[in-house]
């Protein structure tokens, strides 16, 4: 199920690219991003139910995770939705919670996704699903006003800057033991 995940990310990419300037290409990008966030939590969900919770999984499930919703960030920081600076704090909490899991590995110990991980990345998902629809509705003459649309952008920003921040905080201090294990 993750590997479906993944492959339905350059298809979201292509149809999110061709939504630009059709109504129609943005109900499929949302529809292709809404199922490929949906089979997160459904492999989740069986992995636990039938207990088929591997190394292996733990590892691409997240991995998956921040290919999707970093995907849907970089096409809106190139639009001027989303700012590069609200990425870069993304970016940085992804490749330092890796950095944290790859240290634990040398150490013999997988991290698997924490609580506060598992709340961001839901509530990622959720934000950039309500950015694929708000991100520009005068662009369709919808009767929101532009004011309207701009804190809807705003308030996906700071939820995901928000739980970004706080689940990377988390990983780390409930796992700072790992560094001292370190050569």
């Amino acid at each position: 199920i993750t590997l479906v995940r993944i492959a339905m990310i350059p298809i979201f990419m292509v149809c999110m690219e061709l939504s630009y300037h059709s109504l129609p290409m943005t109900a499929a990008a949302l529809l292709v991003f809404i199922l490929a966030s949906v089979t997160d939590f459904i492999d989740g969900h069986i992995a636990r139910k039938y207990n088929q919770v591997s190394d292996f999984g733990k590892f691409l499930d997240p991995l998956a995770d921040k290919l999707l919703v970093i995907s849907a960030m970089c096409i809106f920081c190139a639009w001027n939705v989303f700012p590069a600076w609200a990425l870069m704090v993304v970016l940085t909490r992804e490749f330092a919670v890796t950095g944290l899991r790859l240290t634990a590995v040398g150490n013999g110990r997988v991290i698997a996704a924490g609580w506060s991980g598992k709340v961001k990345t839901a509530s990622t998902m959720v934000s950039l699903c309500i950015l694929i629809v708000f991100w520009d509705v005068a662009r369709f003459g919808w009767a929101i006003p532009d004011v309207c649309s701009e804190v809807i952008r705003w308030v996906v920003i700071v939820v995901i800057v928000v739980t970004t921040v706080i689940s990377g905080v988390e990983y780390f201090v409930k796992n700072w033991d790992v560094f001292r294990n370190t050569k």
